[in-house]
């Protein structure tokens, strides 16, 4: 029988006035029935370019195919050139027989139609069935994928849900017309540890049942040695290796493979230097880089306080509430308690990691340790002073000291200001720098030390990619030379080679400098790498608190337990180069 899914030596280009860019060249590959193939590579190899050609979702002009094709075969006997069908045949493909869920569930369904007519849409355009049948298969899948009370579900509107949520009516819309072929363009990327295995469960259920083929694109190899069968590793537009999971993990040919296993944050000590891809692609760099590999653990003996011993911030019985019902008065009915009466200290020096699922309060947390909320109750002392009984206007004698690195560095930034001007203007507020010269020089200097140039200082943030979009956020942050900054999953959405090159600026910048973190993240094996500590959030309260590898590798709480049984594991060993 014939493949499901055939890729021969499609190439694509993108053309524009400024010139050509070769997005793929001549990849091929296959996908057979009841088979996971998994596309990995960083940001701009092409994954995501390859599964958007299956369907010929990319707009033509700019984007021209220059050879190869997409083959199709659902029975196994006859197989069709999907890149030769017309508008109207790729109708009758999309979402009935090929279907796709694509990365940011927010942004794909339509916000102004419930989640059960967005689904029932999808069934009535490719069965031949009544709204009410419609609707009560709607409910069906809602039931399959999980969805908590699915007759509610089905009358809620996108933003009622949770991202998990989101991510499951997007799986119920894909499957609900029951494909052959099942593209996943980074599913579990935003995700906590436990929505992620819920969701990787799922999936790997449903296609068990219905013996469908999946594509499944990701940066995160946790996940492809949890799920997928085979693997293509891809680079600039090429696939530079492919063959079983395990093949591929355990002994890796290829020098972008090999980089790719060692960027991990996992096994690798506090304090080390992590590997980046440049090491491994440019041979006279990687020995360079291998001898600056440290295995000094910046976490202090057991027993004794991280950092330099003495408190920075004291938080005690801190409480943060959200009105929730309210009288047609506007006296709240009930309270929802992001925060809940938590007391702990951080330390002067210290890299503090919080962690729990989303929800748990540990962003409602951290923006309160700012001020960026206001306390419902409770004190936040500071260098001896109380910020939670301070007014507004008092707080801003206090701003250049305590600084935050949002999660979306492209959201955090005005694009209509030169990344220049806006590291600039908290200098101009605060009143850092006298003339214009010395801001533009003290800037000049802040984007070296985040590894940019003075080339850069006049460039938008659209202009660049998403791992410099933080480094710029983060040379922000340092512009008043603060001493607490909070990290609000500031490398989440960022792929594996890009996220050690954050790391490694945020740990050389902390050792500098000696300014005070809390690092805020799902990702339990990026906190336990970076932390001197570890504090577990659930339900607005605090689970436990203790050295990183403490907290990671014995885990005293059930919730704690859980989160770390959450991590993919698969096959994946500790790879050494």
């Amino acid at each position: 029988m014939k493949p499901l899914l055939q890729i021969k030596n499609l190439s694509l280009e993108f053309r524009s006035e400024s010139g050509t860019s070769a997005a793929l060249k001549n990849i091929s590959f296959t996908v057979k029935k009841g088979e996971v193939v998994a596309l990995v590579g960083e940001s701009g190899s092409g994954k995501s370019v390859t599964s958007l050609s299956i369907l010929q979702l990319l707009p033509s002009p700019p984007a021209v195919y220059t050879g190869g094709q997409v083959l199709f075969s659902e029975d196994g006997n006859t197989d069709i050139d999907l890149l030769q069908k017309d508008r109207t045949a790729m109708q009758d493909v999309r979402g009935n027989k090929i279907a796709m869920i694509f990365q940011e569930p927010m942004t794909s369904l339509n916000p102004v139609l419930t989640c059960g007519k967005q689904v029932m849409e999808s069934l009535l355009r490719h069965k031949k069935i009544t709204k009410e049948q419609a609707r009560q298969q709607t409910i069906r899948w809602f039931e399959k994928v999980k969805l908590p009370d699915p007759e509610a579900a089905f009358s809620r509107y996108p933003h009622q849900l949770s991202g998990g949520q989101k991510q499951r009516v997007m799986i119920a819309m894909a499957m609900c017309c029951e494909p052959a072929l099942l593209i996943c363009d980074e599913l579990t990327t935003a995700l906590d540890v436990t929505v992620q295995k819920t969701i990787l469960d799922l999936i790997k259920e449903l296609q068990q049942q219905s013996g469908m083929g999946v594509i499944f694109i990701t940066h995160d190899l946790g996940v492809v040695a949890e799920i997928a069968d085979m693997a293509l590793v891809m680079y600039k537009g090429e696939i530079v290796e492919q063959g079983a999971v395990k093949e591929i993990f355990l002994r890796p040919q290829h020098p972008y493979t090999k980089a790719l296993l060692a960027c991990r944050p996992v096994n690798h000590q506090r304090g080390s230097r992590l590997p980046v891809v440049s090491d491994f692609l440019q041979p006279e760099a990687s020995s360079n880089a291998n001898s600056k590999l440290s295995t000094e653990k910046s976490l202090s003996p057991s027993g004794k306080k991280p950092g330099n011993g003495s408190t920075l911030v004291s938080v005690k019985n801190l409480s943060v509430w959200f009105p929730g019902k309210k009288t047609w008065l506007g006296k709240p009915l009930s309270y929802t308690k992001a925060v809940d009466d938590v007391s702990f200290e951080i330390y002067q020096g210290e890299t503090l990691g919080l962690v729990g699922e989303s929800g748990c309060g540990k962003t409602t947390l951290g923006r309160t340790l700012l001020r960026l909320n206001d306390p419902t109750d409770g004190h936040i002392i500071y260098n001896g002073l109380d910020l939670a009984a301070k007014k507004r206007s008092e707080l801003k004698a206090f701003r250049k000291d305590l600084q935050i690195v949002f999660q979306d560095p492209y959201s955090s930034l005005n694009p209509r200001l030169t990344i220049g001007a806006a590291i600039a203007e908290p200098m101009k507020v605060h009143k850092l720098a006298s003339t214009q010269r010395q801001r533009k020089d003290e800037v000049v200097r802040l984007l070296e030390k985040v590894n940019l140039g003075a080339e850069h200082f006049n460039r938008y943030p659209h202009e660049f990619s998403g791992g410099q979009r933080q480094r710029i956020v983060i040379a922000r942050a340092l512009a008043l030379n603060p001493s607490f900054i909070v990290c609000d999953e500031s490398v989440s959405a960022l792929d594996v080679s890009v996220q050690a090159q954050v790391l490694n600026l945020l740990n050389d910048l902390k050792k500098e400098l000696g300014f005070t973190v809390v690092f805020i993240s799902h990702d339990l094996s990026v906190v336990r790498y970076i932390s001197d500590r570890i504090m577990v959030m659930n339900n607005g309260r605090i689970e436990e608190t203790g050295p990183a590898d403490e907290v990671y590798l014995n885990p005293r709480s059930v919730y704690t337990q859980k989160l770390i049984d959450s991590i993919p594991k698969g096959i994946l060993q500790p790879y050494s180069s």
